[in-house]
């Protein structure tokens, strides 16, 4: 695979339209071009459970990179290949801070046979919308517990905090200085809630552009032959990566400077249609 393209897309904002869902051109042209051998794949910040749904039956074969590189995914299966989960004594003391700031978090957790979910309480109507989102789409790693210390006994993969922005601002801001590179934190307003800022929180070895290097690697690609697309900050250091790094017009303007190229916008196909034009 020495000099075969491979092309791998961010979802949400970049693949997906503002509602969240993959045109129904998107749909059948990615199809057909995988039929044809495309090497195409997806990195996400969404876990595999939450891909599913929207690429559906699209007969990828390269793995899927989930909750931004946590895990690096088969898609037909959902079996990990790879898990980079945080150490439980760092995860304990992470949740800590999260209670001294007045929150509470969801946990997604991995114990040993699959994926879960945690929420203790819904403390505001940031988690209300979340969880409400997650039962309409019938998530099956949803755990309510009365104590989230259970949780942080299982391999912890992530954290997901949400509520008064202030609160989420001030949590950032410390975990970022206290904990210099051992963490990947990203704080963002919710794209399909304006207004509710949220804070996930991973490991450090739980980012795109090192699970990207891994999935090259395992394949046989080459990153000079390595297209990707993206249009949040959490998509800059794969777009740093790539040979080729990709914005669509809708991305965010710091990720934009970091581009190759500037495509049309997600509501327009620009991923698809530029993949097609490479053929």
């Amino acid at each position: 695979m020495e000099h075969q393209k491979i092309f791998i897309s961010d979802l949400d904002g970049t693949l997906l339209r503002s509602d969240g869902a993959l045109s129904a051109y998107s749909l059948r042209m990615l199809a057909e071009l995988l039929g044809e051998g495309i090497h195409f794949t997806v990195a996400s910040a969404r876990a595999w459970g939450e891909i599913v749904p929207v690429l559906r039956d699209l007969p990828l074969t390269l793995p899927v990179i989930a909750i931004n590189g946590a895990f690096i995914t088969e898609y037909a299966t959902g079996r990990h290949l790879v898990i980079n989960n945080i150490e439980n004594d760092f995860a304990q003391t992470i949740y800590q801070h999260i209670l001294k700031e007045d929150l509470l978090p969801f946990i997604v957790t991995h114990n040993g046979t699959e994926d879960c979910l945690y929420w203790q309480d819904l403390k505001n109507e940031q988690m209300q919308w979340y969880h409400d989102i997650l039962h309409v789409h019938k998530d099956k790693r949803i755990r309510r517990t009365e104590d989230l210390n259970h949780a942080l006994a299982e391999k912890v993969i992530a954290f997901a905090v949400m509520g008064p922005p202030e609160n989420v601002r001030a949590l950032s801001k410390l975990l970022a200085a206290k904990y210099p590179g051992r963490l990947e934190n990203f704080l963002f307003e919710n794209p399909y809630s304006p207004g509710h800022w949220w804070l996930t929180i991973h490991d450090w070895r739980a980012c795109k552009s090192k699970a990207i290097q891994t999935l090259v690697e395992i394949t046989g690609h080459k990153l000079e032959n390595l297209t990707v697309f993206g249009d949040h900050i959490n998509d800059i250091k794969m777009l740093q990566l790539a040979g080729t790094g990709i914005a669509v017009a809708n991305a965010e303007e710091e990720l934009k400077q970091h581009a190759n190229k500037i495509i049309g916008s997600n509501e327009d196909d620009a991923v698809v249609k530029y993949i097609k034009a490479c053929q």
